[in-house]
């Protein structure tokens, strides 16, 4: 059995990619309901916009929370976290590349998606 000490290099990336994947989400959940980086509602593809009710911003909203939540629970069970978090980037995914001129935000949130998955197996460890 291996013993796992913070000189190890997978448990260094592990706690990296722990504390990325907490401090994350949930900040970038708190910004949801002030829209301090970024006017998030313009993010919301319109056929998405058309099955939720309420509005844009009431979309992002319930947003912020799913997303505290998933940052919350990777500090607490980071390998479950890291797959909730992999399939929320997931769709963000379908949702940013059903926009036009947002391909490059939805590549960068699948090198996050795989930064979510590797967490989870090294949270298996």
């Amino acid at each position: 059995m291996t013993v796992l000490t913070r000189a190890d290099p997978a448990t260094q990336a592990f706690i990296l990619l722990r504390t990325v994947f907490t401090v994350a989400p949930i900040l970038f959940g708190l910004d949801k309901f002030f829209n301090l980086l970024v006017d998030w509602p313009v993010y919301l593809a319109p056929w998405i916009d058309s099955i939720v009710p309420g509005s844009p911003q009431t979309a992002m909203y319930v947003v912020g929370v799913i997303e505290i939540v998933a940052g919350v629970l990777v500090a607490v069970l980071p390998k479950w976290g890291g797959l909730v978090v992999a399939a929320w980037l997931l769709g963000i995914i379908i949702n940013l590349l059903t926009l036009p001129g947002y391909y490059d935000v939805a590549l960068r949130d699948f090198g996050l998606l795989v930064g979510a998955l590797a967490l989870s197996r090294l949270a298996s460890r």
